[in-house]
């Protein structure tokens, strides 16, 4: 669940359809930059292209943004699919690796939090295009998340699936303000004790 996706190595940009390294580009640098603090120009320059094909696939910054939030949305999407596949029948094993991958998430040493959470420290306007898309996104892991603790026996599926939520969303915040070797190295023994308090 990696918050940016760049261009392959192998892959070279003039292969790719403008409106992609656009996308590719402007994620990347509101990522590691913030939204506010990057421009037009530098998109349009990191993307190879220029300003005035930038505007001709998208009419303003904003729809953007919320273009590159609702890629990593359908990203973020993603996983519950493959962690049934990778554990089928067995949503205990499913909640387990979603831990696990939380965890790789928050420890990561390239990460800078959840993009989507950083957006909407940002954008606080309710009528941002990118709002609907942070606040559904943020909705649908919510929901898939009571899902998966419902299948997987949970008398309180809701109260497990927020806790965890919670869990993740601070420790996510935690790494940003006090380091990986923080308060958010707790992530997985914190979220397993939830777990087992829940599964007992």
């Amino acid at each position: 669940m990696t918050e940016t996706k760049g261009l392959a190595r192998n892959e070279s940009p003039d292969r790719i359809p403008p409106r992609d390294r656009i996308v590719a580009a402007a994620r990347e640098l509101f990522y590691r930059q913030g939204i506010r603090a990057v421009g037009v120009d530098a998109i349009a320059e990191a993307a190879g292209t220029n300003k005035m094909t930038l505007y001709r696939h998208f009419a303003s910054k904003d729809e953007l943004v919320a273009e590159c939030l609702r890629r990593l949305s359908v990203e973020k999407n993603e996983v519950w699919a493959r962690l049934e596949a990778e554990h089928p029948g067995d949503p205990r094993a499913q909640l387990q690796a979603w831990l696990r991958e939380a965890a790789g998430n928050v420890s990561d040493p390239r990460s800078r939090g959840c993009a989507l959470a950083n957006a909407a420290v940002e954008l606080p306007e309710k009528d941002h295009p990118a709002r609907q898309v942070i606040e559904q996104c943020k909705q649908t892991t919510r929901e898939n998340l009571v899902a998966l603790c419902r299948r997987a026996g949970v008398a309180r599926p809701e109260l497990l699936a927020d806790q965890l939520f919670m869990l993740l969303e601070g420790a996510l915040v935690c790494t940003q303000s006090t380091g990986h070797a923080g308060p958010a190295c707790q992530f997985v023994t914190a979220g397993q004790a939830i777990i087992d308090a829940h599964l007992r």
